[in-house]
């Protein structure tokens, strides 16, 4: 009688656990098919775009979409909300972000932020909007199976890793990473392995920063020198802990500088020269050729820095620094990254190498970049700095000083290799001395200059070290020293520059894929900016950030501003060109994805050529595409993307020789308007594409090249007008609703962007994004998914046709299914369309160049074809008498002899 009672209490207690177990591992797997539906795009813009699949991350209920017609219910249907915050302008010059103000970047982890989401959702109860969408789900799985069999789109199993590849674009601001290299590195982390050293560490890694470090880090040797630093710093002989100060004012000089353009007429006697240390990177060759025409002088001299990766730019600076003796290259290259202690050395380095020059008698040393421009000339410039020749300029943040510590993460120790700024723990600000700092953009005197670059006294040798392990040394290190050196009192709070901040536009957290930190970069200028250049109450003489490729127009003001307009007639003056691909470079550096295309762009002019030259009977103007392209780039007019340049070789067939020539290819228009119009008319346009620039509201893959393997990112553009609701559906080649979602446009919105979690490869062919409101088709647009005919930069081969060809498994683009809304949108799955994928798929060779050439054609058009060289063709023009090549005239870019009044321009 005693046993059974005991009996009953224990099995009570087994089903209760049996009951919580099942509990925790339903809601785990809502919770995983939850957070996998996340992506970077929702880190990016700082949370606040909303999303539901299935209910979203605050507990909302599953959302079931509006009506269908005909009273059909949209099941399988779920609300995506992105939203556009209103956002103002902020022209604070500071060059440190104000984002710091409210980011928090204590914990910065950005391998491990997965594992941190799920533990804190996990604590969450099961909701009966989970349990009546895990239901629903169940029931979207078997009326599939039973409606399409093994072709449909059928929901995937759930798994705490969903089967992505990583893209050949891959969006590098990512905190969610589903590649393979976060499951390693999750394992690292947990399992704590033995790293591998060329020594063993000094001291035991305790630190969970420096420890995060080396389980990131690529290079047994950036893992060696993580170690060392650590163990230094733990033992006390890294960071000096008190600093002698020389300076004998107390707090910062208050030299106040004043200017009026009309000084300029009193050119002293002795004016000062300039040395110009241009820091350059990227292959923006014209725009730099085009700031280093405005801003040069035969008194002056100037000394170019190439960044080591920048092969092509640094071919181009070495060709036309050759023309002109106060011109020079460094010997030396060093891989800057933004933040890295590289940049500091990059310009102490030059300092060293133009205090060495004793031909060179400089008194300022100015440094720029190719993204800089003069708005006053070299004549105003000179007798500013000629009236104030002892002073030094430089930005000062403006704030409580502590907060710019904490925010700067001048408190932090930091070490950079394998190109990447890796956080490895706290450390004191040295005692004794007052910490400055603020933008990176100076003007500093010869004897200041001198000073940094050769004194050994305690102040000068002691922060070379302590900014040697510091994120963003070069926007501190020489404020620092300047206000506690001999010389403070020369220091004057403006850098003589005008900075386009703009933070609110897509300015969270931009470079974490190379810092362990939160950091912003500012915008570009625009014509509507033209007046600030006017209007500016203190001396300014340059200005930042200028990008040819985002707006050209803004150049040109300045540069007719500065030396008036150019002669009636002259050429190319709204033309902008900008390599992409160069031969030198080597094939190597194209992805499978461009080199595909640009091929195809080849023989699509090599067509143009055949018929639009071509006579009967005579080949002299028909071609065999030969090797790989020479060059590539971008060609736009009046600032509009206007396509691609080509330059390529090819076999003349009527005489058997190789000739040179340039394709012209421009994208066909693809985004339509409802016909007839719906009454809906906020929609200004909508584009597909990857590299999502936030803060310009571009694509920096222009020309949107696609491949199976790549994430694509869905943008609208809006007009002004009431709050609305509008519904985006992505369709496959075959029809296959591959996403679908709500976005919610605010009246304030004027742009919209997301990225659906597709599953991977993506379906090569044509996909039509449809956009609907109340369910009524406002417009449509297409992008191309184009198939590969190389991997790894070798003509692909069977299989991996195959594995990247067929689409995702399954069909299933996504977790849950969509297929529900196919008849309802009349947008039927032909089985003509399927079995003729399938046979696509495992095409290679000439018959998948041919599918390729027909998908490139059905969006892109030939436009021209011109000559490089001699040609046998007779009817074709040489690229030289083009207004479009990139071999026609570009006066406002090309270099020649200096003036009699000692300039280009």
């Amino acid at each position: 009688m005693v046993a059974a009672p005991c009996a009953r209490r224990l099995a009570r207690r087994s089903r209760s656990a049996l009951v919580a177990a099942l509990t925790v591992l339903l809601l785990q797997t809502l919770l995983v098919w939850n957070f996998t539906s996340l992506d970077a795009g929702e880190e990016q813009r700082g949370g606040r775009e909303k999303r539901d699949r299935g209910g979203d991350q605050r507990g909302q209920p599953q959302r079931r979409g509006p009506a269908a017609p005909h009273g059909k219910a949209m099941d399988g249907y779920f609300s995506h909300r992105p939203k556009e915050k209103m956002r103002t302008d902020s022209n604070n010059e500071n060059s440190v972000p104000k984002d710091f103000e409210t980011i928090d970047n204590s914990n910065f982890a950005p391998r491990t932020q997965r594992q941190k989401h799920q533990s804190e959702l996990v604590k969450k109860p099961l909701s009966k909007q989970k349990e009546h969408l895990r239901k629903k789900l169940e029931e979207e799985k078997m009326k599939e199976n039973l409606l399409l069999g093994k072709n449909s789109n059928e929901v995937v199993q759930f798994s705490d890793h969903p089967g992505k590849n990583s893209s050949n674009n891959n969006n590098n601001l990512k905190e969610i990473d589903t590649s393979p290299k976060e499951h390693l590195l999750k394992k690292i982390e947990n399992s704590s392995p033995e790293l591998k050293y060329d020594q063993p560490p000094k001291c035991e890694v305790t630190g969970k920063e420096a420890i995060s470090a080396m389980s990131r880090s690529k290079s047994k040797q950036c893992r060696q020198e993580i170690a060392d630093v650590y163990c230094q710093h733990k033992v006390g002989k890294l960071m000096p802990e008190k600093v002698t100060r020389f300076c004998a004012l107390e707090g910062k000089a208050n030299n106040n500088v004043q200017w009026d353009d009309d000084s300029v007429e009193y050119m002293p006697a002795n004016p000062v020269r300039i040395a110009f240390v241009l820091v350059v990177h990227g292959r923006a060759s014209r725009q730099l050729q085009r700031m280093f025409k405005a801003i040069y002088h035969k008194d002056h001299f100037y000394y170019i820095h190439v960044d080591k990766r920048s092969n092509y730019l640094h071919r181009q600076v070495l060709q036309f620094a050759s023309q002109y003796p106060n011109v020079r290259v460094t010997p030396w290259r060093m891989a800057t990254i933004w933040g890295g202690a590289s940049l500091l050395s990059t310009y102490l380095q030059t300092m060293r190498d133009l205090m060495e020059m004793n031909d060179w008698p400089w008194d300022f040393f100015i440094n720029l970049s190719a993204a800089d421009y003069p708005i006053r000339t070299n004549d105003h410039l000179v007798a500013f700095l000629s009236r104030y020749r002892d002073m030094n300029f430089l930005k000062s943040h403006g704030r409580d000083n502590a907060r710019f510590i904490r925010k700067q993460g001048l408190d932090r120790l930091f070490l950079e290799c394998d190109t990447h700024m890796w956080r490895l723990g706290d450390r004191k600000i040295p005692e004794g001395i007052t910490v400055d700092g603020g933008s990176d953009w100076f003007l500093l005197n010869r004897k200041f200059v001198e000073y940094v670059t050769f004194s050994n006294d305690d102040l000068v040798t002691k922060m070379k070290r302590f900014y040697s392990y510091t994120l963003l040394p070069a926007e501190s290190f020489f404020h620092t020293v300047l206000e506690n050196s001999p010389y403070c009192d020369s220091m004057v709070d403006n850098n003589l520059r005008i900075t386009n901040w703009n933070r609110k536009l897509g300015c969270k957290c931009q470079y974490k894929h190379i810092v362990d930190w939160c950091g912003c970069s500012p915008n570009d200028f625009k014509p509507a900016d033209f007046h600030r250049f006017q209007q500016t109450a203190r001396p300014t003489f340059f200005a930042r950030k200028f990008e040819a490729i985002v707006n050209q127009e803004i150049i040109g003001q300045l540069d007719y501003y500065l030396y008036g307009n150019y002669p009636s007639g002259t050429p190319g003056l709204r033309a902008y060109w900008e390599n992409v691909y160069d031969e030198p470079d080597g094939v190597q550096t194209l992805s499978d994805v461009a080199l595909t295309m640009y091929h195809a762009f080849s023989r699509l002019g090599l067509r143009r050529a055949e018929t639009s030259f071509h006579a009967a009977g005579d080949n002299s103007c028909r071609y065999y595409p030969m090797g790989h392209p020479v060059s590539v780039h971008l060609y736009f007019l009046a600032d509009r993307f206007q396509g691609f340049l080509i330059r390529h070789h090819a076999t003349n067939l009527a005489v058997s020789k190789l000739e040179t020539l340039e394709t012209w290819v421009m994208p066909k228009k693809v985004f339509k308007i409802a016909s007839p119009p719906s009454d809906f008319g906020r929609l200004q346009f909508s584009e597909i594409g990857t590299e999502w620039d936030a803060k310009e509201r571009l694509f920096r893959n222009f020309g949107g090249l696609l491949g199976p393997t790549d994430e694509p990112v869905g943008m609208q553009k809006w007009g002004k007008g009431p709050n609305v609701t509008v519904t985006v559906i992505w369709v496959d080649p075959i029809n296959v609703i591959a996403a679908t979602y709500d976005i919610l446009i605010e009246s304030s919105a004027e742009f919209t962007h997301y990225k659906p979690p597709l599953n991977l490869p993506l379906r090569p062919g044509v996909w039509t994004i449809k956009i609907l409101h109340h369910w009524v088709q406002v417009a449509e647009t297409k992008f191309l998914v184009t198939p590969l005919t190389f991997s790894n930069q070798q003509p692909i081969k069977q299989e991996e046709a195959m594995k990247y060809h067929s689409g995702p498994p399954k069909n299933a683009y996504m977790e849950q299914s969509f297929q529900g809304l196919n008849p309802v949108l009349n947008i039927p799955i032909s089985a003509a369309r399927v079995d003729q994928a399938k046979r696509n798929a495992g095409l290679v060779g000439a018959r998948l160049e041919a599918w390729v050439d027909s998908l490139v054609g059905s969006v892109w058009s030939a436009v021209d074809i011109c000559s490089v060289g001699p040609t046998a063709c007779p009817v074709m023009q040489g690229c030289t008498q083009t207004a479009w090549s990139s071999l026609s005239p570009d006066p406002k870019s090309e270099l020649g002899p200096v003036k009699p009044d000692g300039r280009l321009r």
